[in-house]
């Protein structure tokens, strides 16, 4: 079907960045607002975005008109009867939205197609207060809407068919990448976001890492934007919390049940940057968010170090930097050098080298995670003085450095495996498609690589053989490996190229 107008029912910061995408692609707008105040507000937020744009050379005053003039004002119903699609963007109360919908089933027409751009709430439950469920569907965009390129397009069991198809099409022409998910709480993007910073909190109330190594080891070694921490301080611990209740309250499973320190953090009042108060301090969190080792000087390094490995790859390649950087190397354990170095691998820890080497308090393990990245992995018997030469060790060898305990999958591979495997439950649930999830977590949530780049990239033998070593060690029914993973690692297929 062409859809020539849209009505936008709610003005705020988000349904006036919504209107203005509709507009500046060329559709007609009736932006509905019941309150005269309300309405004269997003229209005062969308007339401020063009003037930006105007300001930033990025629209001339022509084309600023031109979309104002396609944007039409209206504080009643009944001056949406016309259009072709209308969306709801008003608060996410489902009293409210179930009101907003039954008013635009009584006006529009049964031809128009009703969205709404809920993020958590029930598609279908809003859908089944209409007297035409089928043509109700989700269309969550992100904010800033004229900004973000991903739209969610959330079917529900009672949408009919071609509206799924008529709505994907407006999305592109708005210049968006829709992806397609069923109706179950948090669609895609919230629904593998939070899970992985609520398991972040909940590796920092156990003391597993310091605040600042959890979110180095996100952004350098797994190369995310924003370590999860800062980010719950960014999206609002209090925000995360009801979505996690709402995933906790569909699904019921541990993964989405919010850790404790958050849920007492929200209730002290300490909810993120808008509060001055999270899981750092602001403003003064430029200098809190520096890696707990960054103090530690590549000079401290130790000039001979004993190293240990199973003469695999891991090995050959932490030898040759350490030759590289003019770091001497004994193999013999009983050499008096001050520190042994374990070749730590996903697959192989350190303590038992360690202990075999007869001095585990002067060992740790050095994990080479990536370009320009290093853990170093203390067991229970590592000497802070053995821990600080294995950071100073590693800035000489010009890696960023963080510490991780010696256990399955050390602090990257704790923080990135539970989360490839919730996307892989998404794929195997038929949630979505693993190219839907990777759009909607790089455009949607900033990744640089979707979670099935990621874990093509890792690949599946080796996260497998990880969450196998972690479900063992912790018993969490978080991290039992999903089969369909167990299935790729088996038969070598990347994901990405059997879902192409």
């Amino acid at each position: 079907m062409e859809i020539r107008e849209v009505a936008v029912v709610g003005l705020g910061t988000m349904g006036a960045g919504i209107a203005e995408v509709f507009a500046r692609a060329g559709i007609g707008v009736v932006a509905l607002e019941a309150d005269p105040d309300a309405l004269k507000r997003g229209v005062g937020i969308l007339d401020a975005s063009l003037s930006r744009a105007v300001s930033r050379g990025r629209l001339t005053a022509h084309e600023q008109a031109e979309i104002r003039s396609r944007v039409r004002p209206a504080g009643a119903f009944s001056e949406a009867a016309a259009v072709d699609l209308a969306i709801e963007v008003v608060p996410e109360r489902r009293e409210i939205k179930r009101q907003v919908f039954a008013e635009l089933d009584r006006v529009c027409s049964p031809a128009a197609i009703l969205a709404t751009n809920t993020s958590s709430l029930s598609v279908t439950e809003i859908a089944a207060a209409t007297a035409h469920p089928g043509r109700v569907i989700g269309m969550h965009f992100f904010n800033p809407a004229p900004v973000m390129r991903l739209v969610e397009i959330v079917s529900t069991v009672l949408t009919a068919e071609g509206v799924p198809a008529a709505v994907s099409g407006l999305a592109r022409r708005l210049g968006k990448s829709p992806v397609h998910v069923s109706d179950r709480a948090g669609f895609v993007a919230n629904a593998l976001l939070l899970p992985y910073l609520n398991h972040a909190v909940r590796l920092l109330e156990a003391c597993y890492a310091s605040r600042e190594d959890i979110d180095l080891a996100a952004t350098a070694g797994i190369g995310l934007p924003m370590g999860p921490l800062a980010l719950l301080d960014l999206i609002g611990l209090d925000t995360a919390l009801s979505i996690l209740d709402v995933l906790h309250g569909e699904f019921g499973t541990p993964r989405y049940a919010a850790a404790p320190l958050l849920r007492r953090l929200a209730a002290a009042g300490r909810t993120g940057r808008k509060s001055g108060r999270g899981m750092y301090d602001y403003p003064a969190a430029g200098t809190d968010k520096a890696s707990s080792n960054g103090n530690v000087a590549a000079s401290a390094a130790p000039d001979t170090v004993t190293l240990i490995g199973s003469g695999d790859d891991a090995e050959a390649d932490l030898a040759t930097a350490l030759a590289t950087a003019g770091i001497n190397v004994t193999r013999n354990a009983a050499h008096p050098s001050d520190l042994i170095v374990v070749a730590a691998t996903a697959r192989r820890g350190v303590l038992a080298a360690a202990l075999a080497a007869g001095r585990p308090d002067q060992a740790v393990g050095l994990h080479m995670a990536g370009d320009g990245f290093a853990e170093v992995v203390q067991t229970s018997l590592s000497s802070e003085q053995a821990i600080t030469s294995g950071t100073a060790l590693a800035a000489r060898l010009g890696r960023t450095a963080v510490s991780a305990p010696d256990r399955p999958g050390f602090l990257v591979g704790a923080l990135l495996y539970p989360h490839l495997a919730d996307a892989v439950r998404m794929v195997q649930d038929s949630y979505a498609s693993a190219a839907d999830i990777d759009t909607a977590m790089t455009l949607g949530c900033g990744y640089p690589q979707g979670p099935f780049q990621l874990l093509d990239s890792a690949g599946a033998a080796d996260v497998l053989a990880a969450l196998e070593s972690m479900h063992a060690a912790y018993g969490d029914p978080s991290f039992a490996p999903p089969p369909l993973l167990t299935e790729h690692a088996a038969t070598g297929i990347a994901f990405r190229a059997a879902d192409s």
